[in-house]
This record gives C-alpha cells, sequence and structure tokens, in this order.
C-alpha cells in the first residue's frame, strides 16, 4: 500500500478533511452519555423540567451537528477515493503499455485484467472506508475509556482491562486472513482466465463439442474459489461472536462494579447510564472496526498485487531522440542473433544472421515451430535477443526511439485484430491524419476496397468488438490496409494471408511489390508458393537458419526446402527433371 500512497497525494486535502469532520462528529457522539447522565440525575432525579428541556435541545443540536459532519466526510471521502481509483488505474494502465512482450506473456492478460479492474475497486473502498472509519472506530473506543475516567476510576479500569484484549483478537484475525485473501483473488485470476477462454473460444468449443467438459473445468475452479472464500470468511466471522462475548463479560462486571459504586455513594444512577452507554457505544464501534478490518485486509491483499504490476519495470527501455540515420543499402540485418524465450528451456532462435537489402521481398519459411514469427519480431522490436545484433537501416533498433521504430515497420501479425469502431478509425491507425483518399489507396492495395464497398456506409461501417462480422479473409485485408496506411519502410506480413484464396493472395502480393514507394517486405508463409517469387527466402529449422537463396537455388540445394517442396507439389520437381532431360 505504502507504493500506492502517491496517487492519494493530489488528494491530500480531501483526505485529511474526511477523518476530522468525522472525528467531530466522534466528539458529539462522547459528549451524549453525559448530557443524558445530566438529564437522568439533574432533570429526572429533582424532577426539573427546566433542566430536561434544555438537554433535549442539546441533544438535537449534537445530533444536527453530528450527521452535517457525517455528511460532509463522506462527499470528500468519496472523492478522495474514487480519484485515487481513477489515477491509479491509469497509471496501472500506462504502466502496463510499457510492457514488452516479455512481460506480458510472464503476467498474462487474466490477472491484468483483474488487478485493473477488481483490485483497483477494492483498494477504492479500502480508501473510502478508512478515510471515514479507520480513525472513528479507535477515536470512539479510546475516547469511551478517557470519559469513563472521567465518571470513575474504579469502573474504567474494567474499560481498560478489556479494550486490549479485544485488539489482540481482532489483529490476530487479520494476520490470519490477510494471505488467505491474497490466495483469493490468485483463485480468482484463475477464473477470470476461464471464463476469457471460454468466451473467446466459444466457436472452438462448440465445434469440437466440449461444452460439458468446460463446464466441469469452470465449476472446478469456480468451486475451488468458492472454498477458499467460505473458509476466510468463517474466520473474519469469528469478528463478531469474540467482541461480542468479551464486551459483553465486560459489561457484566461493569454493572456489578456500579452498583457496588452506587450504594456506597461514589457515583450518581446517570453516571451508570454514561457508563453503560460508553460500553454500548465500544460495542457498536468494535462491530464496526471488525467489518472494516476485513475490508482493509481484502484491500491490502489486493493493494499487493497492484503494486506488484507497478514494482515490475519493463525489460526494454527505448531512446528519447531518433537515431542519426545509418549509411548503405542493407534495410535489415541480423549479426549472430541468439533468442531465448523467459522460462524456456532452450532457445527459440540461435546464430541467425542475413541481410536484406532495401526495396527487397524477403520469405520466411519453415516448419511449425521453427522461430519464424519469432524472427520477425524482433525487427519492430516486441522482444531483444539475448546476443547479437538487429539493425534497421545499418541502426541497431536498440538505439531507436520507440515512435521511429513505430513509424518505420508495419506489422501485420498471424491473428487478425480489430477494435470496435468504424473501418475509418481502425485503419487510421497506421496514420491518424490520412485523408480518406491514402485509405482507399491502402484498401485497394490490400484488396479490401470491394469488401468496404459493400458495407452500408463503407468507411463509416461499424466493426464489432475483434471485427466479429467480419469473416476471417476480410480482417486480415483490412488488418493489411491499416499496416499500410503509414507507409512503412519494412512490412511485416506474418502469415497473414492464411485465410485468402490463392487468387487473392496472388493479388495482394503483386499489388504490394508496386507500391509506389520502396519497402522492405519480410513474407512469413507455410506456402512455398506465397514466398517463390521473394528475392530471397529464408529457411528455417528448429530455430537454426538452414539456408537462404532464391527459390530456385533453394529447390537446386537445400534439402529442407526441397522436402517442403515435395509436400506441396508432390511430383513436379520431378516431373521438371524429366522434362529437362528430354
Amino acid at each position: 500500500m505504502k507504493k500506492l500512497i502517491r496517487y492519494l497525494k493530489p488528494y491530500t486535502k480531501e483526505s485529511i478533511i474526511a477523518p476530522l469532520f468525522k472525528l467531530l462528529e466522534v466528539v458529539f457522539d462522547l459528549l451524549v452519555p453525559l448530557v443524558v447522565a445530566r438529564m437522568i440525575n439533574l432533570g429526572v432525579g429533582n424532577n426539573d423540567r427546566g433542566v430536561l428541556t434544555h438537554c433535549f435541545f442539546i441533544l438535537i443540536g449534537m445530533a444536527l451537528l453530528g450527521l452535517a459532519c457525517s455528511i460532509t466526510a463522506q462527499l470528500f471521502a468519496a472523492r478522495a477515493s474514487t480519484g485515487f481509483a481513477a489515477d491509479l488505474r491509469q497509471a496501472v494502465f500506462d504502466h502496463i503499455q510499457r510492457f514488452s512482450f516479455t512481460e506480458l506473456d510472464t503476467l498474462g492478460a487474466d490477472t491484468m485484467i483483474t488487478r485493473l479492474t477488481t483490485d483497483i475497486n477494492q483498494v477504492q473502498t479500502g480508501v473510502n472506508m478508512g478515510l471515514r472509519l479507520l480513525l472513528r472506530s479507535p477515536f470512539v473506543v479510546f475516547g469511551a475509556l478517557v470519559m469513563a475516567f472521567t465518571i470513575n476510576t474504579k469502573c474504567a479500569l474494567i474499560f481498560a482491562a478489556a479494550i486490549p484484549v479485544l485488539l489482540i483478537v481482532v489483529f490476530a484475525i487479520m494476520l490470519v486472513s490477510i494471505p488467505l485473501f491474497k490466495k483469493s483473488q490468485a483463485a480468482l485470476d484463475r477464473v477470470t482466465c476461464l471464463t476469457r477462454e471460454n468466451l473467446t473460444g466459444v466457436r472452438v468449443i462448440r465445434a469440437f463439442c466440449r461444452e460439458r467438459q468446460s463446464v466441469e473445468e469452470f465449476d472446478e475452479s469456480n468451486q475451488a474459489l468458492t472454498r477458499l472464500n467460505e473458509f476466510v470468511g468463517r474466520i473474519s466471522a469469528l469478528l463478531n461472536p469474540l467482541t461480542y462475548v468479551l464486551i459483553n463479560i465486560a459489561a457484566v462486571f461493569l454493572i456489578d462494579r456500579a452498583a457496588v459504586q452506587v450504594n456506597i455513594g461514589n457515583i450518581a444512577q446517570g453516571d451508570v447510564v454514561a457508563l453503560n452507554n460508553y460500553m454500548l457505544q465500544i460495542i457498536v464501534e468494535l462491530i464496526k472496526l471488525a467489518s472494516l478490518i476485513i475490508t482493509l485486509t481484502k484491500s491490502l491483499a489486493c493493494a499487493g498485487r497492484v503494486s506488484a504490476v507497478l514494482a515490475q519495470e519493463p525489460s526494454m527501455t527505448y531512446a528519447d531522440q531518433e537515431a542519426p540515420q545509418g549509411s548503405g543499402e542493407n534495410a535489415v540485418s541480423f549479426d549472430h542473433v541468439t533468442f531465448t524465450y523467459q522460462n524456456a528451456g532452450a532457445p527459440s532462435l540461435t546464430d541467425i544472421s542475413f541481410q536484406a537489402k532495401k526495396g527487397q521481398t524477403i520469405g520466411i519459411i519453415g516448419g511449425t515451430g521453427s522461430g519464424k514469427s519469432t524472427l520477425v519480431s524482433l525487427i519492430p522490436r516486441f522482444y531483444d535477443p539475448q546476443e547479437g545484433t538487429v539493425c534497421l537501416n545499418g541502426v541497431n533498433v536498440m538505439d531507436e526511439s520507440r515512435a521511429a521504430l513505430c513509424g518505420k515497420v508495419g506489422v501485420v501479425q498471424q491473428r487478425a485484430v480489430l477494435f470496435q469502431g468504424s473501418i475509418r478509425d481502425n485503419l487510421r491507425w497506421g496514420n491518424e491524419n490520412a485523408s480518406d483518399s491514402a485509405l482507399w489507396e491502402a484498401l485497394t492495395a490490400a484488396q479490401a476496397k470491394e469488401v468496404v464497398e459493400g458495407k452500408p456506409g463503407q468507411l463509416d461501417f461499424q466493426l464489432e468488438q475483434g471485427g466479429r462480422n467480419l469473416s476471417g479473409g476480410q480482417k486480415q485485408r483490412l488488418s493489411i490496409a491499416r499496416a499500410l496506411v503509414k507507409k512503412p519502410e519494412v512490412l511485416i506480413l506474418d502469415d497473414s494471408s492464411s485465410a485468402l484464396d490463392f487468387a487473392t493472395d496472388a493479388a495482394l502480393r503483386k499489388s504490394i511489390r508496386n507500391l509506389g514507394y520502396p519497402v522492405t517486405t519480410f513474407l512469413v508463409s507455410q506456402r512455398i508458393a506465397c514466398i517463390q517469387q521473394a528475392d530471397q527466402i529464408l529457411v528455417l529449422d528448429n530455430g537454426h537458419l538452414a539456408d537462404c537463396g532464391t527459390h530456385e537455388a533453394l529447390l537446386k540445394d537445400c534439402k529442407l526446402y526441397q522436402e517442403i517442396f515435395d509436400s506441396q507439389f508432390p511430383g513436379e520437381r520431378l516431373a521438371a527433371k524429366e522434362a529437362g532431360k528430354q
């Protein structure tokens, strides 16, 4: 929680005013038993209606003032807590945006969602309750103790003995509960993860008739979360009965001692009522404190989880300014690059070296898991290699600013991701100032012009979340158009035409080669037909660069490339050889 306090500093005024007005309310509450004692001792005892009337109006006035103080405290506490939560949520979101893919892969999307929503909401509740009640309850308890000593020292000793015992019980239960609440939030992460997977993958689940298994898996995690919450709930529930028992035992001793003091004439009957009222106030405040402790315990557990996100430093840092442009004809170069994913057992790429000249088309092919997507992910610096360097236009990508790198590289990943909003808004992710003519130019190059023209409103057609109201091929073409809008120097198409038919794919590749401005294109594909016209083809095998060259050269000399070709065009290579002999 200490790391989060700085987000409460802009609301220092509200954070001071709220508890101060609560303390004023407590003062009025603590004076009530004394006024009641005066009414009994002087008004009732002496049958003095003037005293009764006077005390009555004093009680009404204190009630109104106490209500005003309570409302004021509530208002300022709400302002402080909601503002704090808004700033904290923004800070966490901004911090997550700085994470590299390494941190995002490690932490996971489900726990990020939980910490941005449920955890921060719980922290907000804790701040609100803390500002209003954290000082009020202890102040009432110790204030009642002090007021009891002003009435009768011997009776007040019962208060002095009961209060430490009550505090020990409360804090012991709190210390046991905090770790359990942390485990509960971790179990909630698991439920959130399963919910997210089932909602995003509902079509796959139904296609494979896995509804029953998915329900059972969710039920198992949900029941585990329920059992954990019930267990910690039972421990927390001990607060009320234990405090009730201890306070009532103290009340019995108090009445017994007070009766003796009344008999010997040390205190008046009204003072006994005042002492009993103070004991009742302690009961009420300890019940509130017990509830507050449970809330604060949850909030502290959640605050620790949020602090852990903010404490996670990004593994990548970017230069503040764009690096000076390098010289040479190479657009992209890899120099003995080795990369291993965090917590992976073996490198995904090993000693990769190649050069891609400006304006060239580079094809990348290999078996599943050979490292194709990993290789192109190093160019826009989604990850940093452990060994070697990746250079863009002769400059190490680690020396480039984030803005410069994003401006030079356009990426279309395997999974087409579109966002809720109009087609125009989605395309302008590439260039927020792009004109409609530039958007149509990119759509034409991406073979998506007919798709948009066929939609009502065309560029103003509203896409659903994730582009659910488009087919897979349509989403891929719009994703390619979005990357083309910013006219990148390097264009990476990571198997981004897998949902396109052969004719559309061929037209797309031809269009990209004739964009009218120099662009170095990386084509990642499983199909040789998609990359055989490339100026250079990289063949990957289990993270190693098996060979590189043109289609003809690889077909002649690279055994792995020959195997891939024969699997996709069976008998064609043999037929070509026989035709050459004739």
